[in-house]
Order: C-alpha cells, then structure tokens, then sequence
C-alpha cells in the first residue's frame, strides 16, 4: 500500500469522525389535534423554507379489487380544486416559488408542498395548498386523459424486461396479499375506474384519523400548530369528518417451498430476481438485518455480491441485495442482469454467495468497514430539510421511536458479529427462495438446473403484480435505482 493511499483512508476516516462527533440528530415534536392527525415537527432555523408532508395508510395495499385507485386519486388531486383547474394550481405555485407534488407507495400515499417561509410566499402556497387537500373536484376530461396515459404506460411496461421481472417477482411473492396488487393497477382495473370510486377513496381514507402531518423548516412551534390546525380542519370538509383509521395490512405469509418462474422475452439479456418475504418497520432484526446486507449486497463496489459476481467472474454490471421493510414483511431482494448464457451461471454464484452469508455471515473486518460506511455517511443523510423530511414521516407513519436518529449510529455500532449471523440464520430460509428470470426461449421444466419448481410466467394483464418499487418513496427514491446501484447505500426513510 502506497503513502498516498494510506494518507486517503487516513484523512477519510478522520473526515467520517469528525461528522460523527458534531451530528446532533434533529430534535423531533409530536402532538395530535383534536380531530386526531398527528402532528411531527422539526425546526430547521438555517435557511427561510418549509416542508410539509401530509400522509395517509391509503397506499395501493388499499386498492382492494380496484387496483391503481390510490394511485390514480392522488395524481387528481393536482387537477381541479375549490373552483380552479390543473392550470390555474400549478400558476398559484410557481407564482410564488412553492413546489407541490403528490404520490403513493404500497403503504402510504402523500401530499408535499415546499415554500419559502416568507409571508409573501408561504401564506399564498399554503392557502392554494390547502384548497387542493379540502376541494379536490375530480375533473372528467382531465380523468379521462390521465387514464389514457395510465393505459399508454401499461403498455410500454410489457416491453420492459425490467417491470415484467418486478411485477412477477411481487406477483408471486406475495400471492393472495395486497403487496402482490400493482400500484398502477392494470388495464382492466384502470379503465372500468370511475370518478365516484376516486371521490369515495378520497372520503374514506384521506382523513384526520389515518393521518399524519410532518413540518420540517424554519418556524416557530407556535406556526407550526397553526398550520396543522389549519391542515385539520381542511380535511374536515364535508361530510368526511374526523374518519377512522385504515384497518391493518394483513401479515405476509412465508413461501411454503422454493419457486422458479421464467418468462421467456426477447432480449440480450436476463433480469433475474431472488427473494423471499423479509422484515417490517420496528422489527427486532431490521438493523442488524440492514447491516449485515450492507456488506452482503448494499455497499456497490465493496460489497461480497459485487466482488463474486462482477469482480472476479465479469457475470454482471451490477447486482445488488436488500431489504424493503413495510407495514409487514417487505422483500428481501437480490438482482442481477447478465447475459443469456451466463444466467445458470451467474444463479449460481449469486446463490452461493448468499448460502455461504447466511451460514458464516460477515467477517469482523467487513462488519467495522459496513459500520464506518453506514455512520460515517448517516449525517450527511439528514442534512437537508427533504431529507429530515422522510425520516420524520417514516418515524410517524412506521410508530418508530422518536428518538430514532440520536439512536441510529450508535445502535449500529453496538451490533455485534454474532447478532447479525443470528438474525440471517433465522430470517432467511436458502431452500425456500422464488427465483424470477426474464429473457431467452421458454424451458421446458427438465432443463431448469434447480431443484426448484419451474413455473411459466403469470399473465400480466390479469393477475396481481406489482412493481418493485417503493418508493417510492421515497421518502421518494426512483426505485428502478436498485437496478443501476444499491439502494442500501442509503438508510431509506419511504413510507412505502
């Protein structure tokens, strides 16, 4: 190792401990209004501006037999409202500098806006805001076209490797669960939707009882109250009152047995994804889960699935692992793209990788690299007001203590070697893990080289799938970046 080389990592790790050392995680509020939205707030002093998040349990786990309802309801939401159309909204916004934007994850669906905290500004943004949360008026033509558009992008989807491989992965995942459902539904659940079924969506679950309200920015506890009042009694309109609470996603059940589904396309190459169902949000395991996927598939570059898969053997650009924790049991997901002769192969090594890591988990060396990376880059995680953002609303939306940042890095550190390989022996079952291959000519079931059962792919245009997305979020994240590079590089705060 040359000086200069040891000079970086030295100045490195210094650069990482001293973040370390002057992070002070946010200081959290909570409260809960009379009609029953609970209220987190975090002053921001530094810079003039405000971000409000308004979140509701009205995620497309909620789609029941209509599935892409949720979606479809928030994406109205910006079209008509309290008299004025999509056009006269967004020139209130940009008038003043505001950002207003909506979406839906599986568990949760969310209303945004971002303003300046002048007067000037913020009253102007927030009035229009509020106009969109209490009146939304579901215009017909503007329903009409966003489900032509919803039905184009069906469309593109079958022509994407990449949405047939994730929407087959959940399909069968989750099979019989809401988590399976699609979150843009598909073409014949997108086009018998009505506009009395939005509007009674929007009734029952965008209420103050299933509700929450995040405020992150520079104003004063006293504002903050004022605005989430003024938010309260906004959903109040009506005759939607106080409302109830979503009832509860029910649990995910574990796979019975391992399953290989391949979906012969005609591409180049193979996308295949491996997984099982893993944890949830406030599950005992999450961190040492987290961690230990860190270095098992989360870390790019550095991590064991990386080195095994692209390093030494050049099967893949990219290949990733990680854990999307929900309401309940979210995937664990392991993915890769390789080349059609390699996909045996490539299975293989990626399979390998994962039996050896569950039976001996990481070494001491790979746990403190994991550690310092993981803390290390923590602070810098939360340094904007958009990212403080996510991790409070994740924190309400998920009943996470509120203390959960002070706590994070240090309960990071206190995991120890023995924990993690633990919490992997007895979180993941390597004989039971669905296997989905999307690219090449159809097999026939004696040439799958698995002890697996071989299944031909699910229709698509009719059974529940769902796009491998979170995000998401987001909190909220493109998801398909799970595709390109880790997205346990970062801790993730989607409410999805």
């Amino acid at each position: 190792m040359t000086i200069k080389i040891m000079t970086k990592i030295l100045f490195t790790g210094l650069a990482l401990l001293f973040v370390q050392l002057s992070f002070a995680a946010p200081k959290i509020e909570n409260w809960t209004t009379d009609s029953g939205l609970r209220v987190y707030y975090v002053n921001v002093p530094e810079l003039p501006m405000l971000d409000l998040r308004l979140t509701f349990a009205a995620g497309s786990g909620y789609d029941g037999e209509k599935m892409g309802i949720s979606g479809m309801t928030t994406s109205m939401l910006s079209k008509g409202a309290a008299g004025l159309n999509a056009d006269q909204i967004a020139e209130a916004f940009e008038t003043v500098g505001a950002e207003f934007s909506t979406g839906n994850g599986l568990d949760s669906a969310w209303i945004n806006l971002r303003s300046l905290t002048f007067e000037e500004q913020l009253e102007p943004a927030l009035q229009n805001w509020l106009k969109v949360i209490q009146k939304p008026n579901f215009p017909e033509a503007d329903f009409a076209r966003l489900k032509k558009q919803a039905l184009v992008g069906l469309e593109a989807e079958k022509q994407d490797p990449g949405s047939i491989a994730s929407k087959a992965f959940y399909a069968n995942l989750f099979a019989g669960h809401p988590y399976s459902q699609p979150q843009n539904g598909n073409e014949k659940t997108i086009d018998a939707l009505t506009i009395d079924e939005l509007k009674a969506f929007f009734k029952q679950y965008f209420v103050n009882k299933n509700g929450q309200l995040a405020l992150v920015g520079s104003i004063s506890k006293e504002q903050a109250k004022k605005i989430a009042l003024q938010v309260s009694n906004a959903l109040l309109d009506g005759d939607r009152g106080v409302g109830e609470k979503a009832a509860d996603i029910p649990p995910v059940k574990p796979l019975s047995e391992a399953k290989v589904v391949h979906i012969p396309f005609p591409s180049s190459q193979a996308h295949v994804m491996i997984g099982q169902p893993g944890n949830k949000r406030g599950d005992k395991d999450y961190f040492s889960l987290y961690l230990g996927n860190h270095g098992l598939g989360g870390s790019g570059f550095t991590s064991r699935l990386m080195k095994e898969i692209r390093v030494k053997r050049g099967l893949s650009y990219s290949v990733y692992s990680y854990f999307i924790p929900m309401k309940e049991n979210g995937p664990f997901m392991l993915g890769l793209q390789t080349k059609l002769s390699q996909t045996d192969e490539a299975i293989k090594v990626a399979r390998d990788v994962l039996n050896t890591f569950q039976k001996d988990g990481p070494s001491e060396e790979d746990l403190a690299a994991s550690k310092l990376n993981i803390t290390g880059g923590f602070p810098l995680r939360t340094a904007s007001n958009s990212d403080i953002i996510g991790y409070i609303d994740m924190i309400g939306f998920y009943g996470l203590p509120l203390d959960y940042l002070d706590t994070f890095t240090k309960t990071i550190n206190d995991i120890t070697r023995d924990q993690v390989v633990d919490a992997f022996k007895r979180r993941l079952d390597t004989d039971k893990l669905l296997t989905v291959i999307v690219g090449g000519e159809a097999k026939d079931k004696e040439s799958s080289a698995s002890k697996d059962t071989a299944e031909k792919a699910p229709d698509l245009t009719k059974a529940p799938i769902q796009l491998a997305a979170n995000n998401v979020t987001a909190e909220e994240k493109s998801k398909d970046k799970a595709e390109e590079t880790s997205a346990e590089e970062d801790e993730e705060p989607d409410c999805d």
